[in-house]
């Protein structure tokens, strides 16, 4: 299903000699690969790529995918088209991503780019954004503490997220630490992605609400909605 819908974004929205936005994560990557594929037989040229992650440059190395960044003179700072995955997506096309731990990459390219495109299959989409799927936050290692007191203040339980193959937190590309935030009730997702973002010590969260994305979601029944 997630090969699916990358392929179906894919073959929907890029063209040759764009400048183009790669997102992170398993459902991202598989659009990755495909890209480079196209590439590789000719179907597409002259594609620059700004990753999102690590993973997505080391991915598209493999493949041989030009790579740049949002400050590159190619780049000049603005994206066609940003591609990528949602750890969850409600019915407003409003999303929460940082599951894979590149939000803050992720916010910058995507509200960098004309064009926002989201791949999930469908066990992605969710009725209310925040309650079953935690909201990542992004935090610089010193307000750790302070952040997490002022998101009980708010009604939301925060986690320090640690790392699965490392002893000790997760570590993001950028040397900060995340927080997984659990909310027991509905929240208002865009004044909540302003707000936090005031809590001194937070360096971004992963509600996406500024862009409304075409979400490409695969179903088990072997089908592709396209939601605008």
């Amino acid at each position: 299903m997630k090969e699916m819908a990358g392929k179906g974004a894919v073959d929907a929205l890029v063209k040759s000699g764009m400048k183009l936005g790669l997102g992170t994560g398993s459902t991202a990557i598989p659009a990755v690969r495909y890209i480079g594929s196209l590439l590789k037989e000719g179907k597409l040229r002259d594609i620059r790529v700004v990753p999102t992650s690590f993973q997505t440059s080391i991915e598209c190395e493999k493949w041989g995918i030009p790579l740049f960044t949002l400050n590159s003179r190619e780049i000049n700072g603005s994206l066609d088209l940003t591609i990528d995955g949602a750890d969850e997506v409600d019915d407003n096309n409003y999303c929460v991503k940082g599951g894979g731990g590149a939000l803050l990459t992720e916010k910058i390219v995507a509200y960098a780019s004309a064009a926002y495109a989201i791949v999930v299959d469908e066990a992605k989409l969710a009725e209310h954004l925040g309650l079953t799927f935690p909201l990542p936050l992004e935090v610089v290692p010193e307000a750790r503490l302070p952040v997490i007191r002022a998101l009980e203040a708010w009604g939301g339980e925060a986690i320090l997220r640690e790392a699965v193959r490392k002893a000790g937190p997760v570590i993001t590309d950028h040397g900060n630490l995340l927080l997984d935030v659990f909310f027991k009730h509905p929240v208002d997702c865009p004044a909540l992605e302003a707000a936090l973002n005031h809590i001194p010590g937070v360096v971004e969260n992963g509600f996406f609400t500024r862009l409304r994305p075409a979400v490409f979601i695969a179903r088990s029944d072997g089908s592709l909605e396209v939601r605008n």
